[in-house]
């Protein structure tokens, strides 16, 4: 890796543009967040109403100018547009102005970079920026340019990125293949854990919304917790004692931000998928950031983008401590309220958890043929059979099943009198 040694803070100017697709005020107030997170101090904004951004230059060849000023003025040295730019832009960028200029997705991938801890968090991050780079190569500026160091330029592999196409895609290649190995070694852990009929909670949310905070409190896991974005960014699986004696592993999960860039998505979907075999998510929302709703609605949406629209839900308001009623909200029956930082609420939610894994039981009369007699041997180790009787036709059975049981019992249900 190479990182900017500089003691040097960097200075960077915002840009964004307005075209009525998405709050682009709030967005460019959480493209500050992200900048202060990377360690830069944010000089200025910029936003245009614009009904599309410019081909050549994103913003107006006036705005650009106006930037170029102000940029002068403050010594600022890194722009941060607030969408993705091609390297045509990029380029026609800082010819015109002569500062250094990145978007939305090479600091979010830069932050990544930054807190990657874990062999399979560089390799995923790493996959993350090749692709992105991959069709910037032609017409690029100085993102191409390692020399200088700074956000934008940390990550694995960074001496080499003015490679040509060829070195990129087989560079891609190798990262994916050893991450297909991780996978695997991953998709043996969920194995063992569905075979051994483990509950599994994952806890998912935007970023910075304290899920690493509830985590720490409920099983003293003793990750970092820190007030910024993507504070951790590896997952983290704990055992977790319920109240009604059950025991359960919780997933910590990366957070999500709006507008997460796709490349991320992919490449940390196998991390992601961790929530697809969870029989519980905990989705937990910030209640005193007035955009929780839109926050909310970034999680459901990125949830149903990894298939877990089946899964049940409990939507978890923390940092109650913090909430001054500023804001609305539309609250669901599957709704609790707790500030982990305060360690208050969370009998409350210890036992909403339990509730909801208990929705997930059912009881179902089954007959199983004595040919079939496996079938009880798995629902002894994953339920509970309640009575059990011998005919001629097979056994008669009644059992508490969860759902993961349920499609494996179908063909086997009694029919009621």
């Amino acid at each position: 890796m190479m990182y900017n040694n500089d003691t040097k803070q960097q200075v960077a100017v915002l840009v964004g543009i307005d075209t009525g697709e998405y709050d682009a005020e709030v967005s460019l107030r959480e493209l500050g967040e992200l900048t202060k997170t990377a360690g830069a101090e944010v000089a200025g904004s910029f936003l245009q109403n614009l009904p599309s951004a410019n081909n050549a230059t994103f913003v107006g060849g006036g705005k650009l100018l106006e930037i170029k000023e102000f940029c002068e003025q403050t010594q600022a040295d890194l722009l941060i547009f607030d969408d993705e730019l091609t390297g045509t832009q990029i380029r026609n960028i800082e010819s015109a102005t002569g500062i250094r200029t990145i978007d939305r997705t090479m600091l979010i991938l830069d932050i990544f970079a930054m807190r990657a801890v874990s062999r399979e968090g560089k390799l995923q991050v790493e996959l993350a920026q090749q692709k992105y780079l991959l069709p910037r190569l032609v017409g690029a500026g100085s993102i191409l340019s390692r020399q200088g160091g700074g956000i934008g330029t940390r990550g694995p592999g960074e001496t080499k990125l003015e490679s040509d196409r060829r070195h990129i895609r087989r560079r891609i290649d190798a990262l994916s293949r050893e991450l297909k190995e991780l996978e695997k070694r991953r998709e043996q852990v969920r194995n063992r854990r569905l075979k051994n009929s483990v509950t599994t909670i994952a806890i998912v949310g935007y970023t910075n919304a304290g899920k690493s905070t509830l985590l720490n409190l409920l099983t003293n896991a003793g990750v970092l917790a820190k007030n910024q974005l993507f504070a951790t960014l590896d997952p983290t699986a704990r055992e977790l004692k319920l109240p009604d004696g059950q025991n359960a592993v919780l997933i910590d999960t990366v957070g999500f931000i709006q507008r997460l860039p796709h490349q991320l998505v992919e490449a940390f979907r196998s991390t992601l998928e961790e929530t697809i075999y969870a029989d519980l998510i905990l989705n937990i929302c910030d209640i005193s950031d007035p955009q929780v709703e839109q926050q909310i609605k970034v999680t459901e949406e990125l949830l149903e983008e990894l298939g877990c629209k089946d899964t049940p839900v409990l939507t978890v308001f923390n940092k109650t401590d913090l909430y001054r009623f500023q804001n609305m909200l539309t609250i669901t029956p599957k709704s609790v309220f707790i500030s982990a930082k305060e360690n208050k609420g969370i009998d409350g939610l210890l036992r909403a958890i339990c509730d909801c894994l208990s929705d997930l039981i059912c009881q179902v009369e089954l007959l199983v043929p004595y040919r079939d007699t496996g079938l009880l041997d798995k629902i002894r180790r994953q339920g509970k059979i309640l009575k059990e009787e011998y005919t001629p036709e097979g056994i008669s059975v009644t059992a508490n099943i969860d759902r993961k049981l349920s499609k494996l019992v179908t063909p086997y249900l009694a029919e009621r009198n």
